[in-house]
This record gives C-alpha cells, structure tokens and sequence, in this order.
C-alpha cells in the first residue's frame, strides 16, 4: 500500500478518545536503521539498534471489530496533521514510547537482546521434570547458565505449567531463597518467578533484583508488595478473562478472545496502568505477553506475528518461548526434549521483533544463534579476533 492509498484509508475525524495502536513495519538493522533513522525515514525501535519505518495503524469500533491499515510514518504524520493538533499529538506520544530507549536491569542495557536462564526448583517442571528440584542442583545449574553466559537467571518454586496444582508458600520458600542467596553471593542478576506477595518481599530480602509474576501482581498484597519493593517487575499476560486471576490448573480449558491480540494487548495495558496507579514507575514495568498461557496454538501464533506491538506499552518486553508445547504444535508433535531447533527458531523471531529479554532452557544454544544473526545484520559485530 503507498501513501496515498494509506491516506485515503486512514480514518477521518478521528475522535481521540479513541484507542490506536500502532505495530511497528518495515523493521531494519545495522547500517541500514542508522541510514534510515539519520534521514527521518524511520524511527528507532524501543532505543534498540533496530529501526521501522511504516507501522500498521490498529483501530477497534464500538463492536470490537478490528480494522488495520499500514502506513509508513510519512503518511501517518501527513494523516494526523490534516486530523488536527490533537491527533498529532497523539501519534506524537504513541510514537515516542515506541521509539524510546527502555531503562536497563542494574548494569544491563536493554539495547540489545538479554538473555534469563530458567532454574525451575520444583519436581513437576513440564521440562526440567525435577532435575534440579535440590538446592544443590539448583544452585550449580544456575552458576552453570551464568557461566554459559546468562545475564539474568530467573528462579521458580513454583510450576505454572498447564495443569500444574499450586504449592504452599512454605515449600516454596524453602526451595528457591537458598538458591537466590547461593547464587547472588556467586554474582548473578537474579529473578524471581513467583505469584505471592510473602516470597515476592523475602526473595528480593535474599538479594533478587527482579520480580516475575505469571499473575500481573493480581495476587493479594502483590500490587503493593511489589510498590514498596521498587524493583523491576515482569507482568504476564496468563487468563483470558481479564476479571480473574490466572489458574493453571484450568487455563488451557478453550480460552476465547474476540480478538488475542488486541486483547493481550490491553489486559496488559490496564496491569500496568493498575502499577502505575499504585506507585510503581512505568520504567520499572516488564510486559511478557504470555506464550502457551491461556492460549491456543493459534492464539499463540497470531501474538507472536503481532509482537511489535507490544512496544506501544512503553515496556521492556520479555518473551518466554523456550520448549514450550506450541513449539510441537507448528511441528511434528515433538516432545519438550526435541524442542531445541524450535527454541532457537522462536527465540531468533522474538529478538528479531525487537524483543529485549528472552527466557530459555539453553543459554549457550540461544546466545550462539544470537550472536550469529546479529552478525549477520550487521558485520561490524564480527569479533576482532575473528
């Protein structure tokens, strides 16, 4: 579609109190997004070393039904100018969270892909499958992804898996603040993966740097545990009914949504106007949209095509695809120890949307396959030793 098609379909009198959502196109990297970027032909995606030069222009009526045109930022500037200085200025403020740097984690910037190792400290992992259940085996796996190069490693007592029951707080106590100690002495930027308020606070006592909640801090006393924490907190999108909290034990029973995308897209956006509303800095909020959580495979399918999107937060995003059941499903039906070539495929598309925190099983794989297509974008990445 060229401009003057883009023109013509765009909306006229756009009111702005209502919604849109703009998902970044036309992605570049290396030389070519500096090229574009010093023209004003295009704009950095979330500070990255990325760039896009068109967007697909979201709008939703008073039905729900969703209408998407793509445009590149010429024509939707032109649009918005004829619209008048309202909808200029918000395509100027949609525009920016798009295109602003995301804050960093401690010493990490998020100008490039971070990787967070997984150290699932349970007995009923839907991959790990206990093997590293002990505090020992927990601790050594987790300076064994260090070592491979992890930048965050990410520790769970607790399974969220598809049918998994919940745990008391006691057992998951007991099973993740050794491992965070062990390894915060050992020097990692440690996360913890919890739903409750109790391990949120004692994990983060232990020295975690990071708060992961699968439930959005929808958990009782979350929301406010996690605002007196002030550390930066991944929100997950886990239900597709945004008025419940997430359940594992049922949340694969036929989740409906009249549109997965778009309606990801605002459970998150109200979490994180709720943090917002409670004390909690946009800059310390992380978006996970979800994959494998109260989703088909063709819901999941449609969030990962649509995952630029997700930038309009103004979030850091995370992605969690690793070995996980969809992997199969768009495959052979392969089970969770035969999911490596599907991780690394996963995990390519993510980082290649901009994505700036991947979790996975298999950091030296994941950070191989990075580097590589890094490289690849941009030579100038190649190793002076190479």
């Amino acid at each position: 579609m060229n401009d003057d098609q883009s023109l013509a379909a765009l909306p006229r009198g756009f009111a702005v109190s209502k919604k849109l959502l703009l998902r970044p196109l036309a992605l570049s990297t290396g030389r070519a997004a500096i090229v574009l970027v010093q023209a004003g032909a295009a704009l950095p995606l979330a500070g990255g070393t990325m760039a896009f030069s068109a967007c697909e222009a979201i709008t939703r009526d008073v039905n729900g039904v969703a209408r998407r045109i793509p445009a590149s930022l010429n024509a939707l500037r032109t649009w918005a100018k004829t619209e008048g200085k309202p909808v200029q200025d918000l395509l100027t403020k949609t525009l920016d969270r798009l295109s602003r740097p995301r804050p960093g984690i401690g010493k990490l910037s998020m100008e490039v892909p971070r990787i967070m190792g997984v150290v699932n400290v349970t007995p009923d992992s839907f991959y790990d499958g206990g093997r590293y259940a002990s505090a020992d085996k927990a601790i050594a796996r987790g300076r064994e992804l260090m070592a491979q190069g992890a930048d965050i490693v990410d520790v769970g007592g607790e399974s969220t898996r598809p049918g998994a029951t919940p745990v008391s707080e006691t057992e998951e106590r007991a099973r993740v603040i050794p491992v965070i100690e062990a390894l915060v002495a050992a020097g990692a930027t440690v996360s913890i993966d919890t739903r409750h308020a109790t391990i949120m606070r004692e994990a983060v006592a232990a020295g975690a740097g990071i708060i992961n909640d699968v439930g959005a801090l929808t958990g009782d006393q979350s929301l406010a545990t996690a605002a007196k924490l002030k550390t930066p907190i991944v929100l997950m999108h886990g239900t597709a009914d945004a008025g419940k909290a997430i359940d594992p034990r049922t949340m694969q029973e036929n989740p409906r949504y009249d549109d997965v995308v778009l309606d990801v897209y605002a459970y998150l956006e109200a979490r994180v106007a709720r943090c917002e509303a409670a004390g909690i800095a946009r800059d310390k909020l992380i978006v996970d949209p979800g994959i494998g959580f109260a989703k088909t495979p063709a819901h999941n399918a449609a969030v990962l095509e649509a995952l630029t999107l997700f930038h309009g937060l103004g979030c850091t995003v995370l992605m969690g695809v690793s070995r996980k059941s969809f992997i199969a499903r768009f495959s052979a039906g392969e089970p969770a120890d035969q999911r490596l070539p599907g991780s690394l495929a996963a995990a390519q598309w993510c980082a290649a949307q901009g994505v700036q925190i991947l979790r996975v099983h298999d950091v030296a794989e994941t950070r191989q396959a990075l580097a590589v297509a890094a490289t690849a974008a941009d030579p100038r990445l190649l190793p002076a030793t190479a």
